[in-house]
């Protein structure tokens, strides 16, 4: 299949994600909220102890004095771990980056979505993009800009399935809805593949729990499935405890 027809099916199933308007006009807070705090304890932990293929194969592609691009970057999960190269982090949250940037005072940070600010963007050594594809319906110029933007390799991590996916069997008790199960992983590389990289790929276990408590499962589903958080116990009564650990998957390609 033709890159056009990969790319347009990719943009299709994500779109089908989309929360139907009489669900979303209920939601008391906007359920595509990502809680700043959430994401910098997290990066904490994984800073804290730094492995796992991401890592590695960022790692091994840096030369001594290099640099590294992380678009989408959140609060530096992925980046900060591989210091002592400089980081250029790319993200359209303003409290993701002022976080980023109290862990890193050194790191160049543009606030912006990818690739709307590519042109002011350093090409570096290595570029990384950790759990945001799923969030991008226009796939192709986002991968043909981050591969522009890397001197040596492109390494992507994603969840084999959609982020989201966990909560299908909460979408159908609440609601009633049945939730696609594309794209995934697989489609991603196939895109990949139709643009010319000679991708290699590492499925491994996530490297922690979604959620730590009960309490804060219950409140992110709540806030995902535009639900009265008065209804937490109601989740925690049905919701499968503990969140199924998702697989991972790490993906790279080498420019030169």
């Amino acid at each position: 299949m033709e890159t056009d027809e990969l790319a347009k099916r990719w943009k299709a199933e994500l779109e089908s994600w989309a929360i139907p308007p009489r669900i979303l006009a209920q939601a008391p807070v906007d359920p595509w909220t990502h809680r700043v705090e959430r994401f910098a304890k997290r990066t904490d932990r994984l800073v804290a102890e730094p492995k796992g293929p991401t890592y590695e194969r960022s790692r091994e592609a840096l030369p001594s004095g290099g640099s590294v691009l992380d678009v989408g970057a959140g609060t530096g999960a992925a980046s900060l771990r591989l210091r002592p190269a400089r980081l250029v982090a790319v993200d359209e949250n303003p409290g993701m980056l002022a976080e980023l940037a109290r862990r890193s005072p050194d790191a160049t940070t543009i606030l912006g979505r990818w690739p709307d600010v590519a042109d002011e963007t350093e090409v570096t050594d290595v570029a990384i993009c950790s759990h945001v594809v799923f969030n991008v319906p226009d796939i192709v110029p986002f991968l043909t800009e981050l591969t522009g933007h890397a001197r040596s390799r492109v390494v992507l991590e994603l969840p084999e399935l959609h982020p989201t996916s966990w909560l299908n069997p909460l979408w159908a008790h609440f609601h009633g809805l049945v939730r696609p199960t594309r794209p995934t992983s697989e489609d991603l590389a196939g895109i990949a593949r139709s643009l010319g990289y000679d991708i290699r790929q590492e499925t491994h276990p996530a490297p922690d729990a979604l959620y730590e408590t009960r309490e804060e499962m219950a409140d992110a589903a709540c806030r995902r499935l535009c639900l009265d958080p008065g209804r937490a116990a109601e989740v925690i009564a049905v919701a499968e405890w503990p969140v199924p650990r998702q697989a991972y998957v790490t993906m790279w390609w080498d420019v030169n």
